[in-house]
């Protein structure tokens, strides 16, 4: 199905700065568990971005952004060797005003306003809001909800008590083979309002259930939302993948995304924690 004119609005509101391990945004030789025991360095601070998406349908949320709790309440992430493994593996600064709440409402909107909020995965950076949107519908792919339920679930990221909420509403989705020929070399996908505007593909390789989010309008560059596929469009173009996740998994998936860019000609790419996403989509969508 060819996408409608049905996009009013695309935006972008950052939830803090993270700083990660160098070796977690390019990968380099030294396994996941190497490189997180003995890295001293960290990055220069990136945002945590969520994405704003105003449908005719209602208003979509990419990615819920960090929750303010997790750099304020000494609770919020889990004790002993679980909890050493979190400090290591990121460091969070987020202020009193960026908030999600106060982050929507920059930009116009209110949390009762967001209808359908799309999860690229589920690590805590990217759940943060999700305690306040209780009157929204939450996507999430069925395999990375199946995630929850491994053993060492915690360990690998995953904080069931901040993502099984009470008073959510979860729609756990399973792609579909489609024959838009535009999404190729993706023969599966899910068509969030049927009308080809905001297509979920899965991007596994972060996480196994990892989802990305293409918004197609007429006269407009397509946007790929790619959650944390990359770091930046600079790596994604080199086809440098991230050192945390299934190496094999995110460069198949990393070949795949690039040759969707290559079919679907100025096709940007807005990653959670690129520090570029924000003048790239203004350029885009100002123009």
């Amino acid at each position: 199905m060819s996408p409608v004119d049905a996009i009013e609005r695309v935006s972008v509101l950052s939830t803090g700065t993270v700083r990660i391990r160098p070796d977690h945004a390019a990968a380099t030789w030294k396994p996941q568990m190497l490189w997180m025991a003995t890295s001293r360095s960290w990055t220069s601070p990136m945002p945590i971005n969520a994405f704003v998406v105003e449908h005719r349908d209602g208003v979509v949320l990419f990615d819920t952004g960090q929750n303010r709790a997790s750099v304020t309440d000494p609770d919020y992430f889990p004790g002993g060797i679980i909890g050493a493994f979190y400090r290591r593996t990121a460091q969070a600064d987020i202020a009193e005003d960026e908030t999600l709440e106060r982050g929507l409402g920059r930009l116009g909107y209110r949390i009762s306003d967001v209808s359908t909020v799309v999860i690229s995965h589920l690590h805590q950076d990217h759940i943060g809001g999700l305690g306040q949107l209780t009157a929204a519908k939450i996507v999430v792919s069925q395999d990375e909800w199946d995630t929850l339920d491994e053993t060492g679930a915690e360990l690998k990221g995953l904080m069931r008590k901040h993502i099984d909420l009470p008073g959510l509403s979860w729609d756990r989705i399973q792609p579909e083979p489609t024959k838009d020929r535009a999404l190729q070399p993706f023969p599966v996908g899910h068509d969030l309002f049927g009308d080809g505007s905001l297509m979920l593909l899965p991007t596994p390789g972060h996480t196994p259930g990892s989802i990305s989010m293409l918004v197609r309008t007429p006269g407009h560059s397509p946007l790929l939302m790619v959650g944390d596929l990359t770091y930046s469009t600079h790596l994604l173009d080199c086809g440098h993948v991230p050192g945390a996740g299934s190496k094999a998994q995110l460069r198949q998936t990393t070949t795949m995304v690039n040759q969707l860019r290559a079919n679907l000609a100025g096709t940007v790419v807005l990653a959670a924690h690129d520090p570029d996403a924000a003048d790239a989509l203004a350029k885009v969508t100002t123009s």
